[in-house]
């Protein structure tokens, strides 16, 4: 299972109550990278310039990380990806890596908000937290690279048929639900454009 949507959306939180309730493991490339930086490996360095721009980390590295993860014995009863692939280069490598083990993903969740109350969501938590990476002009960069690239990601899933939308909007509770629900029901996919 993938979880996908721009930054701010909750994808984050909503990830780790997914891995609760239905007892798989959720994979977050943001949490790796972090934890990565906090501990000044050379990864950590490497990653953060690119973070603290607002731009993605180079595939190469993403890629190596995920690749590394999924080999671990605790995804074989399934897992809940977070953050990748956001590119379509990157579908195709986790295909790949997927297919050696003979598995494949089952369906792809897509957080939708707007914009505004993206970015709105995202400055709070910058002032929570103290994230170097979240000012302004960093968000709004961040969301147009999700814009330009992650939407072609969601357009691929879409295709297949495993896609489903679910409106990021209400509490974390609601959210939860409303995710849920869209896994047990097939009949709510949707492969609608729009933000």
């Amino acid at each position: 299972m993938l979880m996908i949507g721009p930054p701010g959306s909750g994808k984050g939180t909503q990830a780790e109550r997914l891995s609760e309730r239905l007892g798989v493991v959720a994979i977050s490339t943001g949490d790796i990278f972090r934890a990565h930086v906090k501990g000044g490996t050379p990864l950590g360095i490497e990653a953060k310039r690119y973070m603290d721009a607002g731009d993605f980390v180079p595939d190469t590295i993403t890629n190596e990380m995920v690749r590394s993860r999924l080999c671990q014995d605790d995804v074989e009863d399934g897992f809940l990806l977070d953050g990748y692939p956001r590119t379509t280069a990157q579908v195709d490598y986790l295909d790949q890596v997927l297919a050696r083990g003979g598995q494949q993903l089952d369906v792809v969740l897509q957080l939708t908000a707007d914009d505004d109350e993206l970015v709105h969501r995202l400055l709070g938590r910058a002032k929570e937290t103290g994230r170097s990476d979240d000012n302004e002009a960093v968000i709004r960069h961040r969301l147009d690279l999700y814009h330009e690239q992650t939407e072609a990601v969601v357009a691929k899933y879409a295709e297949r048929g495993i896609l489903r939308k679910v409106d990021g909007h209400g509490g974390i509770e609601d959210v939860t639900d409303k995710l849920m629900g869209a896994i047990e029901s097939p009949s709510r996919v949707s492969i609608a454009g729009g933000r």
